[in-house]
């Protein structure tokens, strides 16, 4: 009797707990659960997001629908040309200002990995030289970026390359977005865009 009640009590907590929600933010085949900001070109070819500039060579976005406060995301990018980009997270966009946070995507030598502010203090945290050789240039390249409160981890390749903790983008909420740096000339690949809930 002890054992059936224990069971049926394990059951019924085990049936609080909420699942972990993982998200794929990228169908393979449209731009769905996205939003774009600005006139630089966002579409899909080969199962893959492509982001290009556009005749405009402006700064352009591709932000999701929904806000995404707490999460653990993995994606995958392979630069082509230029590869000036970056993965907001709790940004909003207005036009083509964000206010938020970026991961940098960047080509050989410039951060990747590493953590700017938006139209705020610049850069929080730059990359240095000694993790500067874990981009693999004009290749397929793994980032993984988690943030929860106000600590944000990003990882290149499984290497470590940022462990910050904000109180500043601790209060902040939003959408992921990707970056089309200005400038022109600017192509990324994109695919495997998985999100966990947190």
């Amino acid at each position: 009797m002890k054992q059936s009640l224990l069971a049926v009590l394990l059951l019924a907590a085990l049936g609080f707990v909420a699942p972990t929600k993982k998200v794929k933010l990228f169908n393979g085949k449209d731009l769905t659960g996205w939003k774009i900001y600005g006139t630089e070109k966002w579409y899909v070819e080969n199962g893959e997001l492509i982001c290009e500039s556009g005749p405009d060579k402006g700064y352009g976005y591709l932000a999701t629908d929904k806000f995404y406060k707490n999460f653990d995301l993995t994606l995958e990018f392979k630069q082509e040309a230029n590869g000036n980009s970056g993965v907001f997270f709790r940004s909003t966009i207005e036009g083509t200002k964000v206010s938020g946070w970026q991961v940098e995507v960047a080509p050989p030598n410039h951060d990747t990995g590493g953590i700017y502010e938006s139209y705020g203090r610049g850069w929080l945290v730059q990359i240095p030289d000694a993790k500067e050789n874990f981009l693999k240039a004009e290749q397929w390249n793994k980032m993984r970026i988690r943030v929860e409160g106000d600590h944000v981890q990003t990882w290149l390749n499984g290497q470590s390359m940022v462990d910050l903790k904000d109180e500043k983008i601790g209060k902040g909420d939003g959408s992921v977005a990707l970056q089309i740096h200005d400038g022109g000339g600017i192509r990324v690949r994109w695919r495997n865009l998985v999100l966990k809930e947190i």
